[in-house]
C-alpha cells in the first residue's frame, strides 16, 4: 500500500464533511432549528442563534469537502459540536456506556476530527490546491 498523508487528509475531510452535511440537509428539508432554538431558550440564550447550526452543518462541511478555507471550516464545525454537547449532552460528559465506551463517542469524534483537519489543512487535493493562507 502506498502511504500518502495527503490522501489521508482527503479521506478524513470528505468523510467528516459528508457526515456533518447530512445533518444540515435534514434541518433544511424538514427538521428545522426549532428543537435547537428551544434548547437555546431554555439556557437563557436567544433562539435565533439556532440558525448558526446551518453555518456549522451546511457551509463549514462544504468548505471541507471542496477544500477551501479548510481550517476555518474545521474550527466552525468544532465550535458547533462544542455548543451541541454543552446544550444537549452535559449530563453524559463523564458517562460510559454499558459496553465501557464513552457515552459521547460520536460527538467526541465530531468535535476532535474537525480540529485535526483545522491543524492539517487540505493540501493538495482541494479546490484551493497548495496555495493560500487558509488552506
Amino acid at each position: 500500500m502506498i502511504k500518502s498523508d495527503d490522501t489521508g487528509k482527503l479521506v478524513l475531510r470528505l468523510t467528516l464533511g459528508i457526515l456533518i452535511l447530512l445533518h444540515g440537509l435534514f434541518k433544511i428539508t424538514g427538521g428545522g432549528v426549532g428543537g435547537i432554538a428551544g434548547m437555546l431558550s431554555s439556557h437563557g440564550l436567544p433562539g435565533f442563534l439556532g440558525y448558526g447550526g446551518y453555518i456549522g452543518e451546511i457551509i463549514a462541511p462544504a468548505l471541507l469537502i471542496i477544500g477551501v478555507y479548510t481550517p476555518l471550516g474545521g474550527l466552525i464545525i468544532a465550535i458547533n459540536m462544542l455548543v451541541a454537547i454543552l446544550l444537549a449532552h452535559t449530563g453524559q460528559i463523564g458517562s460510559l456506556t454499558n459496553n465501557g465506551g464513552w457515552a459521547l463517542e460520536l460527538q467526541g469524534m465530531f468535535l476532535f476530527a474537525p480540529l485535526a483537519i483545522a491543524f492539517m489543512g487540505a493540501r493538495p487535493f482541494s479546490l484551493a490546491g497548495n496555495g493560500g493562507r487558509w488552506n
